[in-house]
């Protein structure tokens, strides 16, 4: 069973999302707590895709895209292209957005990554425990496992 087949409707309640961030999540996209991810909102979810298809693209420190990115840059790139405006730095962009529970966050939220210093890092939620995200001098745009509890949620309005 492919994750099209096994989440019916997903595309027409999504109205954006790809056949690669769908690939990218799997089969299931039910959260803890009742929530779906499928309740996401369009722009959001564009902006997920539009994270999904930089992989590959090398990081590089200040950069905002189409080609090359740093974290706040990949998201500020993406959110663009889905016809949202958010600050250029991860730190600006939390103060920017509204702060959901683990248990809420859905497809496209952003996942902020905090240390004794603040927020220092973002990426794009991408179900699972997962993001998109420009990770650090010489790699590239990947999705990956959110590898540490030091995160919160934020969703643009």
């Amino acid at each position: 069973m492919t994750a099209l087949n096994s989440v019916p409707g997903l595309l027409t309640r999504s109205c954006t999302a790809s056949a690669l961030t769908l690939a990218a999540v799997g089969s299931s996209l039910a959260l803890p707590g009742g929530a779906t991810e499928a309740a996401a909102a369009p722009a959001a979810v564009k902006a997920l895709d539009v994270a999904a298809s930089k992989k590959g693209s090398p990081y590089q420190w200040g950069a905002a895209g189409p080609r090359r990115f740093d974290c706040s840059g990949l998201t500020v790139y993406s959110f663009k292209q889905a016809g949202k405006k958010l600050p250029r730095t991860a730190a600006s962009q939390y103060n920017g957005t509204h702060h959901v529970q683990a248990s809420r966050r859905t497809l496209g939220d952003l996942v902020f990554f905090h240390g004794s210093g603040g927020v220092y890092h973002v990426g794009v939620y991408a179900g699972h425990g997962r993001i998109w995200h420009a990770p650090k001098s010489g790699d590239v745009v990947k999705l990956e496992r959110i590898w540490t509890k030091q995160v919160s949620y934020g969703r643009v309005a």
